[in-house]
């Protein structure tokens, strides 16, 4: 199995969108983040998908897309936390953050999906690994994640599109907070 790990460019949109094509991703556009919640009710699949589009035009790619043999695989975003809209407007990032929510060089990974038929390979680890490399790259400070914890309460394949907390703690983040039980929001610094 040959895994390669490439930036989510305009070019690679239709893997992109094929990468996303399990559990809430199609319907998402990986736009849940960006926007506020009354924008996100307020759109539809076409709208979130030109977003997405656009997006993916830009400079900085929004994420990163995973293949397995030539064959796009998983997805991750990762990318400044504040150009994440509803990020910096959760309760349970704004209360146990750590870090100045106008930091321009804390980036977030926020979002991971692995198609149904590629999970149990280490995908999400290595989409992390590479999430962390190209923050780093970008001369991010610290990432920050927001991971839920399946130990404490049982969530489908589907509720741990954050990641889960052992993943995160696997890959050396260390636990800023718990705002609940099942959550936790962890931080992995980069340089000082």
């Amino acid at each position: 199995m040959t895994i390669e790990i490439l930036p989510a460019t305009g070019d690679r949109f239709d893997d992109a969108e094929t990468a996303l094509d399990s559990g809430d991703g199609p319907g998402c556009q990986c736009q849940w983040w960006l926007l506020t919640n009354a924008q996100f009710q307020e759109s539809s699949r076409e709208e979130l998908t030109a977003r997405f589009r656009s997006e993916m035009q830009e400079e900085r790619p929004p994420g990163l897309i995973a293949y397995v043999d030539g064959e796009p695989a998983g997805w991750v975003r990762v990318g400044p936390r504040t150009a994440q809209a509803r990020l910096l407007r959760t309760r349970d990032v704004k209360t146990a953050t750590a870090e100045p929510l106008d930091a321009e060089d804390v980036w977030a990974v926020s979002c991971f999906v692995v198609r149904t038929r590629h999970r149990g390979r280490g995908l999400t680890r290595r989409l992390l690994d590479a999430a962390v490399a190209t923050a780093r790259d970008a001369g991010a400070r610290v990432v920050e994640a927001y991971p839920l914890d399946p130990t404490v309460s049982k969530r489908s394949a589907n509720q741990l599109y954050r990641g889960t907390v052992s993943i995160f703690e696997d890959a050396g983040f260390d636990i800023v907070d718990r705002p609940k039980p099942d959550r936790a929001l962890v931080s992995l610094t980069l340089r000082d």
